[in-house]
Formats: structure tokens, C-alpha cells, sequence
């Protein structure tokens, strides 16, 4: 019970933004709903005048039609069963003349909505503008008007149309306006109602707190029968059913669900499913209209899977899933190599973890929450996690130390590769795991593996870093760019494994590592031979080219590598000195028993990473080839 206790207490705290509409990116609009409210998206809006008269109707643009809506328990988990919702809902629910249109619906939904409707407006919680959509309403001519105002469409029959073009004759003439907003035929659009009195400030019902709270007053009413609570500890009115629509508008899923008595739900052991335990109305239409909201603004959703991370009282919290630059505060700052190199990142990391640390919240917990649904109507929630706030932040700051290299981030400003060290986003894990065509499917199940690796202080799973060992191994078959990025993911996967070892970006001169010397061994080869092939010739080096075979058995590869290399030697010269110099060095550092067939760690790959990067780098081997080429000119000149 302890989410329900968290999710109730997050929608208590931010009680002053229910209905308040914001923005996602994409534009769509979003809310923290009221109580007794439910979200759909409606296709047709319908515009009256006080006196329940019909003005005017147009099609609900995309981005504006999230529309939160009155709902009752039996409505806001209705399937197949016509159950209409109080104020809002579907043509062959609010259409008195639907059957003129269309065929005969299932029982009496028109009928029903009109008395549920009428209740209401008899009610002592009534409203003058849900008077005037019942007077409408009860009229009965509702799709009569949307089809003379070209809202809806029908055919030569006078019945509506299911789909578009009507006719191949007519496949290029203009789409009307409704079948670009809905997925099915026209009988199943959704319909919200505004009504315009002048001298109101505000005509659309949907956006209006008296008329919600209104209706909150009138279902209050029905709601007479007490139980234990077993979130809130007190004697309330209990919830029968619960809310669907969690992750969108068209979630069937339930976190909570018992509402087949007559199956085998509860195989002898109970009577009824309040047996099992009981939350009350109120609580349970909090907690999830909070846990909407939620997704809503800072969920990730991955091929159904929602990811989520929120504080109770202070929402926004790092996310674990997402790697080291997303927390910068400053992106212009950039990570060079080198021991201060890391230092630096130290430094910038705690900068950016400090933010959360001292806003002034100290009773916050932090929330991790990942659901997911088997089936159609069963969710479950995956992974859970209720941690103290100054823990968690702990937890992911050792995370980003430990889990970390240097990865390239796109351009700066002087459209210069911009670098930085830190540790990976889980996304770009499974990318070089699994390829950049990996479905969403194993996506969503590699980061919820990587969970407890960053909250819980877990090994990662060896799988996973051998799969992005081998495809770093692998460059030939991939672009320059996406074999950058596997390798420094590689490397930061290598890194956590082996982090008792304590490697670093920065060279290590002084291991004797089998695996990370015939690394280094492999980075001066492709170095050298690069920089004789010079700046125009493209092709992969003979060091890229055999990589995949030279970790899985690097003794005889490495015959064949250095075969290849002595054209290259020799075309530089002394220029090569230095290289040849330093390949000496380390090869003589592995002891004979090392130089076997024997397939190599991923520590390989941190050795060729930070060789390549020190050679590249490294003021002592530029200054280096600067006197090899002051000494090859003196004899130049000498000659002549």
C-alpha cells in the first residue's frame, strides 16, 4: 500500500494545480485531474447558448483535445457494457437521433445517459450549464446538426460514413476534417459541450471548477457505504472499482482490479474481493489521477513500459535512467582528458546533484515506480522502489563516478566536437548492446535490468557488457560515429566491472594487464599507420580491420597486424621513431606466457581507448614529431 500512501500524499501537496492545464513538447495538453474526473479525447466540440440552443460545432484540433471529463466508478472502467459517463460522452450516448444514422445500438445508452443527466440537474448540486446541455440534449437532434453543419458526413443512404474516400472516385478529393482526428468511423467520435453566456468569463465545461466541483458534490452523495481504509486507516466510503487509463486515454490496464465475483478470481479463499483489502473512493481517485499526471509530465514510456521518478513533495528528481551531460546546468562546459580532466567532471557532477540536494526539501522521499501491463486489462507495477531523497541522490552520484568515460556529444558552437566525461544514459547502453536497430522490447527490458545496478548498488549484468564488448570489437560494421559511441559505452560498462582495478581515462602506464598492454599494443599500431595513410585517405587501418579477430585471439592476429605494419614504418621514417619507440615499450612488457591465443577482457578496449586518446592528445608526442621533422628537413638540406 505503500505507492497508493505516496501517490495520495503527492496529489495532497499539489491540491493547488488541480485542473491547470500545461504543455508537453509536442503540445499536447496535460492536468492534474479532481477527483471524480477521468480524461478522454474528444473529437467534436459542441457550442450552446445558455438556453440549451444549438450555435455552432467544429472538430477538436489534436493538440487540444485532452479533455477531463465527470465520471462515476462504473463509467471510468465501462468495456463492452453500455455505461454512459455524466456529462461528456460518445454519439451513441448523447445523440438522441443516432439510431436515424446509424445502426441500433445495445441496450438503451441514450436513454440512460438523459436520466443520469437529469439527476444531476434535479439535484441540489446543480448547474446552470449542465441545465443547458440537458435542455439540449434532450431534444434529440444532435447529429441532425452536426451533419447540416458539415461536421459529420454521410452517404447517398443517409447513414453515416465509416471511413474515407467514400467512393475510388472520389480517392482525391479533400479529407473532411473528422477522419484526420479519428482512428475509427465517425459513430464513435467523442463530443464535449461549451456553453456561452455572455459576461462569462469561461464557456468551455471542461475547464470550468464550478461545474466539476459541482458534480463532486452530487456523486459524494451516492457514495453511503463505509469501510476500513487501508491507506488512510480511517472509515470511508470504499472504492468498488478503479481507475483505468493510467499510462493514455485508451489504457484498459488496472492496477487494482477484482471485479469478476462469478469466475474463479478468488478460488474459494474469499467472498468478496473486500476480503482482500479495501481503499477508499477518495484515496483511490487521488493516487491515480496523481500517478496520470505524473506519467504525464516526467514519465518515460517505452513500448508500453512506463518509467517514472518523482520526489512526494519536490517532483522533479534526476533520472536514473539518463546519463551524466543531461544533468549538467552549464552545457557549454566541456571535459578535455587527463587526471584533471576527471577532476573537473567530480566537480561539475556534485554541482549539478547539489541543486537537488539543497532546495530546501527535507522531508521528500524519492519515488521509482516502473509498470507495465501483461495483458489487455492487468497492469502491474514492475519495480518499486521508496527511497529517502538524500540516499537516492547518493546512490546515483556513485553511479555517475564509478560508470563513467569520455563520450562525444555532438558539436559546440565552433562546430567542434564537444567532449565529456561521464557515465551513459541506459538508452545509449542498450544501443550498444543490442545495435541502433534494436526493438523497443528488449529497449525497455535492458533498462529496467539496469535499475537496480544504478539505485541498488548492483554488478551490471555480464551479459549486457559483453554484448557491448563485442560489438566495440566490431567496428568494420558500423559508420565512424556509432563506433565512437559504442566504444566509450563499452569502456564505461568495463570500467564499473573492473572498478576495484581503478582504471581511467587518463593512461595507465604502470599495469601490467595481459589485456589492457595488447590494447595499447593495438592503439599504436592504428595510430601510426593512420597518420602515414595521412588526413584524405578514409579507409579503416589494418589495426580497425582485424580488432574483432585480435580480441578473441591476439597472439596470431597480432603477427599478421604488425606484418602489415612494416610498409607504414617504413614510409615514415624517423617520424615513426617515437611510435615505434613506445610500441617496444609495452610489448616488452608482457611476459612471455602473456603472448598466447588467449581471448582478451573487455579491458582491451580501455587500453586502446586511452592510448589512441593519449597519442592524439599528448604534448609529449607532438613535440616529439615536431623534431622528427625539424631532423628530416636538416638532412634534406644537408643532401642538397
Amino acid at each position: 500500500m505503500s505507492w497508493l500512501t505516496n501517490l495520495n500524499k503527492t496529489y495532497e501537496q499539489h491540491e493547488n494545480l488541480i485542473g491547470r492545464f500545461e504543455k508537453k513538447k509536442n503540445g499536447r495538453e496535460y492536468a492534474l485531474i479532481p477527483v471524480s474526473h477521468t480524461t478522454q479525447t474528444a473529437h467534436i466540440e459542441v457550442v450552446l447558448d445558455g438556453n440549451g440552443n444549438y450555435l455552432s460545432a467544429k472538430v477538436v484540433d489534436k493538440e487540444d483535445s485532452s479533455t477531463i471529463i465527470p465520471c462515476t466508478e462504473a463509467s471510468a472502467s465501462r468495456t463492452s457494457a453500455p455505461v454512459p459517463y455524466p456529462l461528456f460522452d460518445k454519439l451513441v450516448y448523447v445523440a438522441g437521433d443516432y439510431e436515424r444514422y446509424c445502426d441500433k445500438p445495445k441496450g438503451t445508452p441514450y436513454e440512460d445517459y438523459l436520466s443520469q443527466l437529469q439527476s444531476w440537474c434535479e439535484s441540489p448540486y446543480k448547474h446552470p450549464r449542465v441545465e443547458s446541455v440537458y435542455r439540449y440534449i434532450a431534444k434529440g437532434t444532435l447529429l441532425t446538426d452536426l451533419i447540416r453543419d458539415k461536421i459529420l458526413w454521410t452517404d447517398e443512404a443517409g447513414e453515416l460514413l465509416s471511413s474515407w474516400p467514400p467512393s475510388p472516385d472520389q480517392q482525391n478529393a479533400e479529407k473532411p476534417d473528422i477522419f484526420k482526428v479519428i482512428a475509427s468511423d465517425q459513430s464513435s467520435a467523442f463530443v464535449r459541450f461549451s456553453v456561452d453566456i455572455p459576461g462569462e468569463p469561461e464557456s468551455r465545461l471542461w475547464r470550468d471548477p464550478s461545474v466539476q466541483e459541482a458534480f463532486i458534490g452530487f456523486y459524494e452523495t451516492s457514495l453511503k457505504e463505509l469501510d476500513l481504509c487501508y491507506v488512510s486507516g480511517e472509515m470511508r466510503p470504499y472504492a468498488e472499482k478503479h481507475a483505468s487509463r493510467i499510462r493514455n486515454s485508451g489504457d484498459k490496464s488496472k492496477l487494482i482490479s477484482a471485479n469478476d465475483s462469478s469466475g474463479f478470481t478468488y478460488r474459494g479463499r474469499f467472498r468478496t474481493s473486500r476480503d482482500v483489502a479495501t481503499v477508499s473512493y477518495d484515496v483511490s481517485q487521488k493516487a491515480h489521477n496523481a500517478l496520470k499526471w505524473l506519467i504525464e509530465r516526467q514519465g518515460i514510456q517505452v513500448d508500453g513500459r512506463v518509467f517514472l521518478v518523482w520526489g512526494t513533495e519536490q517532483l522533479d528528481l534526476p533520472d536514473p535512467l539518463e546519463g551524466t551531460f543531461s544533468l549538467y546546468r552549464d552545457e557549454d562546459e566541456e571535459a578535455g582528458g587527463g587526471d584533471s580532466t576527471l577532476k573537473e567532471y567530480a566537480e561539475q557532477f556534485r554541482r549539478a546533484i547539489k541543486g537537488y540536494r539543497f532546495d530546501g526539501d527535507y522531508k521528500s522521499n524519492a519515488i521509482i515506480m516502473v509498470l507495465d501491463a501483461a495483458t489487455p486489462g492487468r497492469m502491474s507495477i514492475v519495480y518499486y522502489r521508496d527511497l529517502n531523497k538524500e540516499k537516492y541522490l547518493e546512490r546515483l552520484q556513485a553511479w555517475h563516478e564509478t560508470c563513467y568515460w569520455q563520450h562525444r556529444n555532438g558539436r559546440d558552437q565552433n562546430n567542434m566536437p564537444r567532449t565529456y566525461i561521464g557515465a551513459p544514459a541506459t538508452r545509449d547502453i542498450a544501443f550498444a548492446a543490442y545495435g541502433p536497430r534494436a526493438n523497443d522490447k528488449l529497449i525497455k527490458g535492458l533498462m529496467e535490468r539496469m535499475l537496480p545496478c544504478i539505485v541498488d548498488g548492483r554488478k551490471i549484468p555480464l551479459d549486457i557488457v559483453r554484448s557491448a564488448v563485442i560489438r566495440a570489437s566490431n567496428p568494420v560494421g558500423m559508420e565512424d560515429w556509432e563506433w565512437e559511441k559504442t566504444l566509450s559505452v563499452a569502456c564505461a560498462l568495463v570500467n564499473k566491472t573492473f572498478e576495484k582495478e581503478g582504471f581511467d581515462v587518463s593512461l595507465n602506464t604502470e599495469t601490467s594487464d595481459r589485456s589492457y598492454l595488447f590494447g595499447r599494443m593495438l592503439a599504436i599500431a592504428d595510430v601510426l599507420e593512420r597518420r602515414a595513410l595521412g588526413k584524405d585517405e578514409k579507409r579503416a587501418t589494418n589495426a580497425i580491420r582485424y580488432m574483432n579477430a585480435f580480441a578473441q585471439r591476439p597472439g596470431c592476429t597480432w603477427t599478421i597486424i604488425q606484418s602489415n605494419l612494416q610498409p607504414y614504418q617504413a614510409r615514415m621514417g624517423t617520424e615513426a621513431g617515437y611510435l615505434n619507440r613506445l610500441l617496444d615499450e609495452v610489448g616488452a612488457k608482457l611476459s612471455l606466457e602473456d603472448f598466447t591465443d588467449k581471448p582478451l577482457s573487455g579491458l582491451y578496449l580501455l587500453g586502446f581507448y586511452s592510448q589512441r586518446n593519449d597519442l592524439y592528445t599528448s604534448k609529449k608526442v607532438k613535440e616529439a614529431e615536431a623534431n622528427a621533422e625539424e631532423s628530416s628537413e636538416n638532412n634534406d638540406q644537408g643532401e642538397i
